[in-house]
């Protein structure tokens, strides 16, 4: 079998910007089919009401928001790292997560619904947050991994709480994706991460609050 070369530095900001344009207008295909929950044969789910409908687009809408901020955050932070394994880890960690993206984006096409206006804002800002972490050192990077699905996790729990109970489809996408974020953060402690100082977890939190109420109406 021949090895193909690395990848010129060049090529890797081609790469990642062809991802990152691909994100932020493309539709990005799941390698997995979307969850469903179970559901009694010969039962039929009751229709959602408007109302119903308006906030499960609202959430799921704030959910591929996040999945837009991931892919941002692990293409960024493999693009600097030094770390030939570390990149490979974030490399897959973005592949993973593109289920996600793909997930949250047939839900809202399901519920007639939108991806928010400002997600190229979102993912530029992501971008730039994980290009510092990363040119921070790897521990540092992969901290600031664990606190991000960490947050993460806290924030899915919340839309299981919020999401109406008739949505069996926008649950079941929920609980998978909060399944795997907490794997994500397990991970990425046993690779050695550092975890952050409490003022740069507040910061973090108080941007994602930013963000999570911004998208939710646009």
């Amino acid at each position: 079998m021949t090895l193909r070369p690395p990848l010129s530095r060049l090529d890797q900001l081609l790469a990642s910007a062809q991802q990152g344009l691909h994100t932020i207008f493309g539709k990005p295909s799941a390698a997995r089919p979307m969850p469903t929950a179970p559901h009694p044969e010969g039962v039929v789910a009751a229709p959602l009401s408007s109302a119903e409908v308006a906030l499960s687009g609202a959430l799921m809408r704030v959910n591929h928001v996040g999945e837009v901020c991931a892919q941002a955050l692990y293409q960024s932070q493999a693009l600097v790292s030094r770390d030939p394994q570390l990149k490979a880890h974030f490399e897959q960690a973005a592949r993973e997560e593109l289920d996600h993206l793909a997930w949250t984006q047939q839900r809202l096409d399901e519920l007639g619904s939108h991806r928010s206006y400002l997600t190229p804002l979102w993912y530029g800002g992501a971008f730039g947050i994980g290009c510092l972490a990363g040119l921070a050192g790897d521990r540092t990077s992969l901290g600031f991994v664990v606190e991000t699905e960490n947050q993460v996790e806290q924030h899915l729990a919340s839309h299981l709480d919020r999401l109406p109970a008739g949505d069996l489809a926008s649950r079941a996408i929920v609980a998978q994706m909060k399944e795997e974020e907490a794997r994500h953060a397990a991970e990425a402690m046993a690779a050695g991460a550092q975890l952050l100082p409490t003022p740069v977890k507040q910061a973090m939190k108080a941007a994602a609050g930013v963000m999570t109420r911004t998208a939710h109406y646009i």
